[in-house]
């Protein structure tokens, strides 16, 4: 386990940066007139999948060997991120989640994970889950959870140096499609993402959490990332299937269907969401003939 203020060494963990861009030919889209490409972030690493690893990978140099502790709900892939980084760096974790009734359950699939990658879990009540970021609120849980001195990441990983380095996403992106899309939970990655696209280039969220919240979220982030707005951005919350972790059988069926057409695994709560959103978009002639869109493929299914 490295000493406190000794900074791991992420190199080791070879990740595959820049991902590949890929383009799959799909009539939905191909009859509009429209290319489709898939930016496969879900190939950067095998456990730090996705926007995961540009997010994460700031925060662990940050931290600098000490503690990471960070929030989640009960499928939360971003505390499974975090777990795995601590098994695969040494990095003692811990995940506050959300809902003290899980506390006396047995963990389901997910949660399950992130124990047997040695993260520690600690469940609080949903009213203090809601007021975490508040100063007393947050002080009162890491001395709870016996961790005053750690390292705290946001939920979704969503803070300065997560969006900074989701930048380099859009940076990838440069010259490659006109429209970039993502699946949104935190908004972290489409600030960053749009910070880094060309001008002309335009950066398209797909929300997978319901309540219309996340544009506010998005300007926050970019101000406190780089000062101001950054890039040509914008929201569609028509697709979240009921909120997070909800699904339905149409969107199943989707994902299915998708991946038998281009041998590409859908994850379901967010890549699924927005590949969805995309078709309907198509549908709709939301895109002028000629449009390029790239959708990034944040994540894979689980178990990765």
């Amino acid at each position: 386990m490295p000493s406190p203020d000794t900074t791991p060494d992420l190199t080791t963990l070879r990740p595959r940066l820049p991902s590949p861009l890929q383009e799959s030919e799909d009539e939905r889209f191909t009859r509009r007139g429209l290319r489709l490409l898939l930016k496969r972030d879900d190939l950067i690493h095998p456990e730090l999948i996705g926007n995961k690893w540009r997010k994460l990978a700031p925060n662990l140099e940050a931290a600098a060997g000490r503690t990471v502790l960070t929030f989640g709900g009960a499928y939360s892939n971003h505390l499974r991120a975090t777990a795995a980084a601590g098994r695969l760096l040494g990095l003692p974790t811990v995940g506050v989640v959300r809902g003290q009734e899980l506390a006396g359950r047995p963990l389901n699939p997910s949660l399950a994970r992130c124990v047997a990658d040695g993260m520690r879990l600690h469940f609080i009540d949903r009213s203090t889950y809601r007021h975490k970021s508040d100063p007393s609120t947050l002080a009162a849980v890491l001395h709870a959870a016996g961790a005053q001195d750690a390292y705290v990441v946001p939920e979704g990983g969503s803070n300065t140096l997560a969006v900074r380095g989701c930048r380099a996403l859009g940076e990838e992106l440069r010259g490659q499609a006109d429209v970039v899309a993502v699946a949104c939970g935190t908004g972290g990655t489409l600030a960053g993402l749009a910070a880094g696209l060309d001008p002309d280039q335009r950066a398209l969220g797909v929300p997978v959490l319901k309540g219309g919240f996340l544009e506010d979220d998005v300007r926050r982030l970019q101000a406190e990332a780089f000062g101001g707005p950054r890039g040509d951005w914008r929201l569609d919350d028509r697709f979240h299937f009921g909120g997070y972790a909800r699904t339905t059988p149409a969107l199943e069926a989707f994902a299915r269907d998708f991946e038998q057409r281009h041998s590409v695994p859908v994850e379901g709560l967010y890549v699924a969401k927005l590949l969805y959103g995309l078709v309907a978009l198509a549908e709709e002639g939301a895109f002028p003939r000629g449009t390029a869109i790239a959708a990034v493929v944040t994540g894979s299914p689980f178990p990765a």
